[in-house]
């Protein structure tokens, strides 16, 4: 398997916008990412948290037409680490997937008896103002 890594996505307003599931689609036709497993989390103005799969909510719909393996693997750690960050009134998709554009990276670095140790995505917010420091353009 290559680098598996997980992302969440956090919408402000309570809706978890099913208009994500095509670009997700798209990269999963592309052959950049495979859907592992993804959870749909909901934490109401009272703090009150919710989990769904895509086959329990309408809005959902979308996503259930994503090829992937989505079973298991995201745990109720997951869940409460992701719920804990949420702000009331929002929603979020925790998506596990492999990144299927790093297989040749992977394969190399095996051949090699290597091991990818360690990656992280940066989110946007921090990786701006770094760049601008520095008068890249971001």
């Amino acid at each position: 398997m290559d680098p598996v890594e997980y992302i969440i996505l956090e919408f402000p307003d309570h809706s978890f916008h099913a208009e994500v599931a095509p670009a997700i689609a798209r990269l999963i036709e592309a052959g950049t990412i495979r859907i592992i497993d993804l959870v749909f989390i909901r934490k109401d103005a009272d703090g009150t948290v919710g989990t769904f799969e895509f086959d329990e909510l309408e809005e959902l719909a979308p996503f259930g037409r994503l090829l992937g393996e989505a079973g298991g693997l995201i745990s109720q750690e997951d869940i409460d680490y992701t719920a804990a960050r949420l702000e009331p009134n929002a929603a979020a998709v925790v998506i596990i997937w492999e990144d299927l554009w790093a297989a040749e990276l992977g394969a190399t670095v095996r051949a090699a008896r290597g091991v990818i140790v360690e990656g992280a995505r940066i989110p946007l917010a921090l990786i701006e103002p770094a760049l601008q420091s520095l008068g890249a353009d971001g």
